[in-house]
C-alpha cells in the first residue's frame, strides 16, 4: 500500500486525505500549526491518522508521495528534506487530477481569478453543463472529484501552480498579472510570473489560452516564451483578428472566422475591468460552443463574488460597496476606477510593499475622504495626505464606518477597498468584509 503524507490540514489537506483514503492509500495527515475542529472530526471519521503542533519526521520522511498545501512555502525544512530524498512533493490540485477524466477549465491571474471562475461556473450551469467549481475557491478540488462532472472549473493561485508536475486544463484562463506575493517569491517579480504561467507548460496543440491582451507583463512573457496551446487573447483597447474585444459597447469574439456579438449595455456587473472578465468567461463558453444568446443572459443575470465590489446597503442617499477583496493595489485601481461620484475610501492593512502613485489621479479626482484602517498607516499618511482635505486613521472596523457615515454626504459612496492584507486587525478579507457589513447595517 503506497504511503500519502498530507502537509497541513486545511481545505485542501483533508480533501486530498479523504481522497487518498478512498484511492487505497496509507494516510497521515501532519500540521505544524493548530487543526480546526471541523477537520479534525473528518479525519477521524475517515479513521485518517494525523498530528498538529509538530512534523514528525520519521513518519513523513517514509511517504512515497507528498501533497503540501498551497500555504507551506518550500524553504521549510521538511520539504527541503523530503526533496533532497527524492520524495514527490506534489500539490492537491496535481494530486487529485490523476483520478478524473473530467475536463479542466482553469483560471489564474493576480486580480478577478475569483469572478471570472465564478462567470465561467455560472455560464455552463447556465447552459445546462455539468459543471463543479473547486480549487482556491468552495470545496478542494481532491474533495470535489467523486462528483466526476464534464467540466471543472477551478480558481487556481500561484501558489498551487507552484506544485504541479502534469496537471493540465484543456482551457486555460490568465486574468492579468501584477506584482503579489513578492515576500514568496524572493521579492522577484520574474518568480511569480513563472508561477502564473505554469498553468500553461503541460498544454497540448489541441489546447486553449485566454488571457489579457493589455497586460504588459503578460505580452512580454510570450514574446519571450514559446507557448503550445491556442492563443485566445482578449482587448479593451484594441480590435482582434482571433480572441476577444470590446468596441461600440459590444463584446465580439473571433474564434477561426467563426464572430460573435454580445452588447454589454445590459451586464449585471459593472467597471471595465468586469467587462475584461466578461470577455474572458465568455470566451471560453464560446469554445463549447454554448450559443450567444446564452451566453449574454447567464452575464446579464450574473451578481458576482461577496466582497468584491459587492453592494451592502443605501443609507441617506450614500451607497456603502464591500470591496475587502481587494488585497493589493491593482484591486483597488480597479475599484476606484468605477467610482463615479464622489467616495470616501476606506483603505489599509498589511502592506506587502506596495506603490500607490499608480492611485493618485483617481484619488485626486474622485476621493474626498480618506478612512486608514490599519496598524501601520504612515506610508497611506505619506501618500495621500497632500490630496484630501480628510485623513483619519483608526483600528476599529466599527469606527471606520460611523467616520464615514459623519462624512460622507447624499449622493457619495463609501468604499471599503483596502490595497493591502487583513492579517493586522482581522482573521482574513472575508472577517474584514463581514465586519464591514455588520458595521454599516448597525448605522
Amino acid at each position: 500500500m503506497k504511503r500519502l503524507v498530507i502537509l497541513g490540514g486545511g481545505e485542501s489537506g483533508v480533501g486530498a486525505a479523504q481522497l487518498g483514503k478512498a484511492k487505497g492509500f496509507q494516510v497521515f495527515v501532519s500540521d505544524f500549526g493548530s487543526i480546526q475542529k471541523e477537520y479534525k472530526d473528518v479525519l477521524e471519521h475517515y479513521e485518517i491518522e494525523w498530528e498538529e503542533g509538530q512534523h514528525t519526521a520519521s513518519k513523513i520522511l517514509e511517504a512515497d508521495v507528498v501533497m503540501k498545501s498551497p500555504g507551506i512555502p518550500e524553504s521549510v525544512p521538511v520539504v527541503k528534506q523530503l526533496l533532497s530524498k527524492g520524495i514527490s512533493v506534489v500539490s492537491e490540485i496535481e494530486f487529485a487530477a490523476e483520478f478524473t477524466d473530467s475536463k479542466i477549465i482553469g483560471v489564474t491571474g493576480s486580480n478577478g481569478k475569483t469572478t471570472t471562475t465564478m462567470m465561467v461556473h455560472h455560464i455552463l450551469k447556465y447552459a445546462g453543463i455539468e459543471a463543479v467549481m473547486a480549487g482556491n475557491i468552495g470545496d478542494s478540488f481532491a474533495k470535489e472529484i467523486n462528483k466526476n462532472p464534464d467540466y471543472f472549473v477551478l480558481e487556481l493561485s500561484s501558489f498551487q501552480l507552484d506544485g504541479i508536475k502534469n496537471f493540465r486544463p484543456n482551457i486555460a484562463i490568465i486574468t492579468n498579472i501584477t506584482p503579489d506575493h513578492l515576500d514568496r517569491y524572493d521579492n522577484n517579480f520574474e518568480n511569480y510570473i513563472a508561477s502564473k504561467f505554469r498553468i500553461v507548460m503541460n498544454q497540448s496543440l489541441s489546447d486553449y489560452l485566454i488571457y489579457d491582451a493589455d497586460d504588459p507583463v503578460i505580452e512580454a512573457y510570450m514574446k519571450s516564451h514559446k507557448i503550445q496551446s491556442i492563443l485566445m487573447p482578449f482587448s479593451l483597447k484594441n480590435s482582434l483578428e482571433q480572441g476577444a474585444f470590446y468596441k461600440d459597447k459590444k463584446i465580439t469574439i473571433i474564434n477561426n472566422k467563426n464572430t460573435i456579438h454580445m452588447p454589454t449595455s445590459n451586464l449585471a456587473l459593472e467597471g471595465k475591468h468586469n467587462i475584461k472578465n466578461a470577455m474572458a468567461a465568455a470566451t471560453a463558453a464560446h469554445l463549447l460552443k454554448i450559443r450567444k444568446e446564452t451566453i449574454r443572459e447567464s452575464l446579464e443575470c450574473f451578481h458576482g463574488a461577496e466582497h468584491r465590489l459587492e453592494n451592502v446597503l443605501k443609507i441617506n442617499n450614500v451607497h456603502y460597496i464591500n470591496d475587502s477583496k481587494a488585497t493589493n493595489v491593482n484591486a483597488t485601481y480597479f475599484a476606484l476606477e468605477s467610482m463615479n461620484v464622489p467616495t470616501v475610501w476606506i483603505v489599509g492593512g498589511v502592506d506587502k510593499g506596495n506603490d500607490y502613485s499608480v492611485l493618485y489621479p483617481f484619488v485626486n479626482e474622485k476621493v474626498k475622504a480618506i478612512i486608514c484602517l490599519g496598524t501601520h498607516n504612515d506610508t497611506l499618511f505619506e501618500n495621500f495626505e497632500s490630496m484630501v482635505d480628510i485623513i483619519i486613521e483608526t483600528q476599529f472596523m466599527s469606527e471606520a464606518v460611523k467616520i464615514a457615515y459623519k462624512v460622507a454626504s447624499a449622493g457619495d459612496n463609501v468604499l471599503l477597498s483596502p490595497a493591502c492584507a487583513s492579517f493586522d486587525l482581522f482573521k482574513n478579507y472575508e472577517d474584514r468584509g463581514q465586519q464591514f457589513k455588520a458595521a454599516v447595517r448597525q448605522l
